[in-house]
């Protein structure tokens, strides 16, 4: 989605600009949430109705199936693995990431690694028959697709490896809900089960756990997050520790006209410091930023992003850092609640839960880079 933001932006700057987009999947720049979200749970959302008409909008030209393997900043031009080249004048590396694998758990027919469109469109087949889903992972992709496969009929079970599920986000009390929201809908939560490997065979996926124990499906899905995809960056790009790529308030890297948006990339945000935000709000927000700069604006890239989830007739939104080792509070707030999140210094990060508003009050509040001494004394702070 930065891709198609930027390709945006560029064209709201500068209508005559030049504009080539190389993807390496073989579909157009797609809405990333729908695939896990409104695409199983609102019959209005259908493939063709939520498409990007990036091309015809923006007059760019896109390449799909297209490996870039290696970006020479000297002559400004990017190789393709068909051994294409191309040149530019400015590049914007939007590549977002690669799902995180199990070396001993290959993809295949029947496991698959959620990520594009195309994984929908064969999930979407599979689901048809009502097969027993295993979904591997507790974090935003597992939960999300292991509700919308109960929502298909589905057997349903998800394994992961904490006691209860979200018990790395949420505060202990919301975790409980949030793991019995899953139960009561008839998934068949795992908690303690930390995947090893697996094979699929004729009949279906066989998984093996770290316990010796194994967990026998006809379908696996994956969700275990992203790895920034950087592989074929020149050793001249600075890169985070966890392997984001390094930008400033403008959107540069360190390599001259190569700018990065999105998921990839590591930015300065005026709120939270620097930080990676893998969600929709920053590629779509960001993306547009770096087009227009790259097209001339001389802006600089200010907004602090928010998150959200729905599953199960639940929505949450958040801002900032949802680390439930940090010392957290939790105010009822009409049928939702307000956890706020808190180190030594000040409030980290805000959760909404089940509520619709509150977002800007949240970044005000993290914007302050204060707390005070009773974490009770927030009360009242966010009214939702």
């Amino acid at each position: 989605m930065a891709a198609d933001a930027a390709a945006h932006g560029i064209h709201e700057q500068d209508p005559t600009a030049s504009i080539g987009i190389l993807g390496e999947e073989p579909t157009s720049p797609f809405p990333r949430p729908a695939l896990s979200k409104k695409l199983w749970t609102d019959p209005d959302f259908t493939v063709e109705n939520t498409a990007l008409d990036t091309v015809g909008e923006t007059g760019a030209t896109f390449h799909p199936r297209t490996r870039v393997v290696s970006v020479d900043p000297g002559s400004h031009e990017v190789r393709t693995q068909a051994g294409g080249r191309f040149g530019y004048g400015r590049l914007l590396v939007a590549t977002g990431g690669h799902p995180r694998t199990l070396t001993d758990l290959p993809g295949g027919d029947r496991v698959l690694y959620y990520r594009s469109l195309t994984d929908y469109r064969r999930l979407r087949v599979l689901a048809a028959t009502r097969p027993h889903v295993a979904v591997v992972g507790g974090g935003y992709i597992g939960t999300e697709i292991a509700a919308a496969m109960v929502g298909e009929g589905c057997r349903v079970t998800l394994l992961h490896p904490g006691d209860v599920l979200g018990e790395q986000m949420f505060p202990a009390e919301l975790a409980a809900r949030f793991d019995a929201l899953f139960a009561d809908a008839g998934v068949e939560v795992r908690g303690g089960s930390k995947v090893r490997g697996g094979r699929e065979g004729p009949d279906g996926v066989r998984l093996e756990l770290e316990s010796g124990d194994t967990v026998q499906a006809d379908v696996v899905v994956v969700g275990l997050g992203v790895e920034p995809a950087t592989h074929f960056l020149p050793e001249e790009v600075e890169l985070a520790d966890d392997g984001g790529v390094v930008v400033d308030e403008r959107l540069r890297t360190s390599v001259e006209d190569v700018h990065a948006a999105g998921d990839v990339a590591t930015y300065p945000d005026p709120i939270l410091g620097r930080t990676r935000v893998e969600h929709v709000d920053n590629a779509t927000t960001m993306g547009a930023a770096a087009g227009r700069i790259m097209a001339g604006s001389e802006e600089t890239y200010d907004h602090t992003p928010m998150f959200y989830s729905d599953v199960l007739g639940l929505g949450y939104q958040a801002v900032g850092t949802l680390d439930s080792s940090l010392e957290t509070f939790v105010e009822r707030v009409g049928d939702g609640a307000v956890a706020y999140y808190l180190d030594d210094r000040e409030v980290r990060g805000v959760l909404l839960w089940d509520l619709d508003e509150g977002v800007e009050e949240a970044k005000a509040l993290l914007a302050r880079h204060s707390r005070p001494a009773d974490p009770a004394d927030l009360a009242g702070t966010i009214t939702g």
